[in-house]
């Protein structure tokens, strides 16, 4: 294993019995995470009420989440789950007949599509641009996206294949075409470099529990600060409001910047878990976390294909998150099969995906891919 992660291995008490690579779905918990489980837990117990520790702990962790994507504070919104991102996003748009489209892709996890497809009633007009060979190059978004594109949603890292998208080039495109660029990052924040400034990204989110080593009950929407504050939420609450008027139900001024898509009393526990998991993530390092998974998925096809598997995207592929898929009939039962040998994997459809993080080794993938390649045979 990287000398450099091998430190930080002890922290996942999971790794002492199971071969978890399934952080496509949910990472493994670290005992930071799970003792900031416990001191919100502590903390309600000894006190009654944690009010304020738990305000200041949502602050804390709204800077670190700006911290891991390059952005400010007040551009960062702590929502339950990227579907409530999205439909906060959605819903504050206004449509207009001659731009109103909304690009979607069939790499976007399926969500995405509920959310924008239920919009057309208001006057949204979706527009779904299909893949070639697992990916989508960026001649297609040239094609695809025209001055009638109020917003194209992509996904950053595919979760069925692992392919990443060139998030730099696509904003260049579409905001040529005049429109503005969402961002799916549930399967790339945490082990992929993110820089919304550098990438001249509009909107992003997010969720903790996947490769942000976090549990459910937080996401994170990223909205450029001047974007946002042209934009009024009709899905809103009292977090979404300026402090002067939080207690005043008949005035509603929006608090600045994004902070105004939030709604009501978050999951406090989940943020506590979230500080503590964007913290170690901070301290490993996103950059060295993303050298090391791209050496463990190209180890991952090139074992795989020796074992017998099909991969799931072209082989000779670069642009590969830290998730390698399988083709897999039965995918469901065959992750259950390898929970039973204390493999932790996840199942898509038809496909099997093998998602290690930096706390993994090149051992415990060839393991997993060994025993995955005995129900192909």
């Amino acid at each position: 294993m990287n000398n450099s992660f091998s430190s930080y291995r002890s922290l996942f008490p999971i790794l002492s019995e199971y071969v978890h690579v399934a952080s496509c779905s949910q990472g493994a918990i670290a005992q930071p995470v799970s003792q900031a489980i416990e001191d919100y837990h502590n903390e309600l117990l000894s006190l009654g009420t944690n009010w304020k520790q738990a305000t200041l702990k949502l602050e804390a962790t709204r800077e670190k989440f700006a911290e891991l994507i390059n952005a400010e504070p007040d551009e960062i919104a702590i929502l339950p789950s990227v579907s409530d991102a999205l439909s906060a996003v959605a819903t504050s748009l206004s449509y207009h007949p001659s731009k109103n489209e909304i690009i979607v892709t069939d790499m976007d996890f399926p969500t995405v599509g509920h959310v924008w497809y239920a919009q057309e009633k208001y006057g949204a007009t979706v527009s779904l641009m299909r893949s070639l060979d697992g990916g989508i190059p960026l001649k297609q978004y040239e094609k695809d996206v025209t001055e009638r594109t109020l917003l194209t949603c992509m996904s950053h890292a595919s979760y069925e294949n692992g392919i990443v998208q060139n998030l730099k080039g696509i904003a260049d495109i579409v905001h040529k075409k005049g429109s503005l660029l969402f961002v799916d990052a549930s399967q790339s924040a945490g082990h992929i470099p993110i820089d919304v400034k550098e990438m001249n990204i509009d909107m992003l989110a997010t969720v903790t529990r996947k490769y942000m080593l976090g549990i459910p009950g937080v996401a994170f929407l990223y909205m450029k600060k001047e974007l946002a504050e042209q934009v009024k939420p009709r899905h809103t609450g009292w977090f979404g409001q300026e402090s002067e008027t939080k207690f005043d139900i008949f005035h509603s001024t929006y608090a600045a910047g994004s902070r105004r898509f939030e709604t009501g009393t978050p999951s406090f526990i989940s943020v506590y878990a979230a500080h503590a998991a964007l913290k170690l993530l901070l301290d490993v390092g996103v950059s060295p976390i993303h050298f090391y998974l791209k050496e463990l998925s190209r180890f991952a096809k090139e074992f795989g294909v020796q074992n017998g598997l099909q991969i799931n995207l072209p082989f000779d592929t670069e642009i590969t998150s830290g998730i390698t898929s399988f083709h897999m009939a039965n995918a469901s039962e065959i992750e259950q099969r390898l929970k039973e040998k204390n493999i932790l994997v996840s199942a898509r459809n038809n496909v099997i995906r093998i998602a290690p993080h930096f706390y993994n080794t090149k051992e415990e993938v060839a393991y997993a891919i060994t025993e995955l390649s005995k129900f192909a045979k």
